[in-house]
């Protein structure tokens, strides 16, 4: 701790929620800290979600590379340089995203962006369409309802495994690219974390749950994944519908 400079120390101890709290202490005492610590010490299903509020808090973080007790490489995080703390994201950032979560709510309603499921506002939360990691201090800093999407907890952690895995994330950077992804517009885009990919989330409900059971029934028979027999299905129809012109 006696590296780091005082008032880059009070500023960290100056932030009191969980879960960045425990990832700065745990850097501070041992001066880093890896997703398997995240994981296995402090039961984080979503490492990197952790590391995120960190940086959201406006403390800086390096990601870099270790080998974890399975022997295969994971991330691990550290402070970066003290200079480039950013204390005014953490002042009035709560306010700010409970107002642009409302002006979401009200533009669009309790929804999540990617699932398109109806859900109490309490178990939606606000993410940036574009990664902060990418995005960059500009970008956030306008604070415009349209840059932030609202997410279920599932689609927020597979948006953050999916962006993590993208070589656009790990390598370019390129701002651009996420204008055009699955994961920041979903409903207008040409890839999936920069590959060919389109995707199609359906949802069956009251009475139209018979439906699904149906032909999950009828897919296990065919010693086919329910995903592979919608599809099979939905070409059939196509070439059908095709071959009809």
């Amino acid at each position: 701790m006696s590296d780091y400079p005082e008032e880059f120390l009070e500023f960290l101890h100056s932030i009191k929620a969980k879960r960045p709290r425990t990832v700065i202490d745990h850097i501070l005492k041992y001066g880093q800290v890896t997703t398997e610590e995240l994981k296995e010490q402090y039961g984080y299903d979503h490492p990197p979600r952790a590391a995120r509020d960190v940086r959201e808090a406006g403390v800086p973080l390096e990601t870099f590379w270790v080998t974890a007790s399975h022997g295969r490489k994971i991330a691990a995080y550290r402070f970066g340089d003290p200079v480039k703390v950013r204390p005014e994201r953490a002042g009035g950032r709560t306010v700010l995203s409970r107002e642009i979560k409302e002006r979401l709510v009200e533009e669009y309603g309790s929804v999540c962006f990617i699932y398109l499921e109806e859900l109490n506002e309490n178990f939606l939360q606000i993410d940036h369409r574009i990664p902060y990691e990418i995005a960059g201090e500009e970008e956030v800093r306008t604070q415009d309802p349209d840059d932030f999407m609202l997410l279920c907890g599932s689609a927020n952690r597979a948006k953050s495994w999916s962006c993590e895995h993208c070589d656009n994330w790990n390598g370019r950077k390129d701002r651009r690219i996420c204008r055009t992804c699955y994961w920041a517009y979903p409903e207008s885009y040409s890839h999936v974390a920069m590959r060919r990919i389109r995707r199609l989330d359906l949802m069956w409900t009251d009475h139209g749950v018979a439906q699904y059971d149906e032909l999950r029934k009828r897919a296990a028979n065919h010693g086919s994944s329910l995903p592979d027999f919608v599809k099979e299905i939905l070409r059939r129809q196509i070439d059908d519908d095709t071959a009809a012109e």
